[in-house]
């Protein structure tokens, strides 16, 4: 059962860096191709990359179970249903209504979620003992403004698990224009945030990938100015050696601890109302 008290009325606001003119576009996209990602995860044909390079390795990274573990673009549900399933109390949160319904309503293993923006989470201060963003926060518009509301839910000296496209990787590609993959180029400034439009196809199946390409430093930054200390750094990549992919870091994983918080906060900022629970 959800903790009653992280869904109480926060009573501190983080600010919008962008104000009501905040570009939406990633967000809208997963929304419009939530149907189309959920049947691509879900297939049992689909050798999906969460299974080929990450669950393992990152649900490592996951601190044990405590009271609330809050997954942040929690998406159809995948990475809530492993965490359940080693014994966390899990929440997760995503805007999108139709994957929010596909999480709580997954035939075998369903999980609590409500629909909320990252960037202006429905979740009380200091009411959460473990947060998971797993390849979210290039997904997010604001990932500065849901990296800050993270360290405002999360507890003193709790942790932050997050994976991420490595930036590396989605700043360049393998030049397959000159019939080899063996040459990873960089053909535009890695320092400049981008949209990148992908898309994939299995049989059948077709999905589109929405995210925006930013340079380390802007995560590093925003984990560092909302009051983190990071703790890990992994680096991963295709352990297959014959493979292309096995050359450079293809994602990033980092566990990364709240600081406990000044005596002195920040002024209280208006209360915004709570997101609508679905589960």
């Amino acid at each position: 059962m959800t903790d009653s008290a992280a869904l109480a009325e926060r009573s501190q606001a983080a600010p919008n860096p962008e104000g009501d003119s905040l570009v939406t576009v990633l967000r809208d996209k997963w929304d419009e191709h939530a149907e189309e990602w959920i049947a691509w995860v879900r297939s049992p044909e689909q050798p999906d990359s969460y299974t080929r390079f990450h669950r393992d390795r990152f649900l490592g990274l996951v601190p044990g179970p405590g009271r609330l573990t809050l997954d942040i673009g929690c998406g159809e549900g995948r990475v809530g249903r492993d965490l359940q399933a080693a014994g966390h109390t899990v929440l997760g949160v995503d805007w999108s209504r139709v994957m929010c319904e596909a999480a709580a309503s997954h035939p075998k293993a369903s999980i609590p979620v409500i629909i909320g923006d990252a960037a202006n989470l429905p979740i009380a201060d200091a009411s959460v003992d473990c947060v998971v963003a797993f390849m979210a926060l290039q997904d997010i518009d604001d990932m500065r403004g849901a990296v800050t509301e993270i360290a405002r839910v999360l507890q003193d000296g709790e942790k932050l698990a997050l994976a991420i496209v490595h930036p590396m990787y989605s700043g360049g590609k393998f030049d397959t224009a000159r019939g080899s993959e063996k040459n990873f180029v960089i053909k535009r400034s890695y320092f400049k945030p981008e949209l990148l439009v992908s898309h994939g196809s299995q049989g059948n199946l077709t999905v589109t990938f929405y995210r925006e390409h930013r340079p380390l430093q802007a995560y590093f930054s925003a984990l560092l100015d909302a009051g983190f200390t990071i703790e890990q750094l992994r680096e991963v990549t295709d352990e297959d050696e014959g493979t292309p992919w096995h050359q450079v870091p293809m994602f990033l994983d980092i566990l990364a601890t709240r600081k406990p918080r000044k005596e002195e906060g920040s002024p209280k900022l208006a209360r915004r109302g709570k997101m609508p629970a679905v589960a």
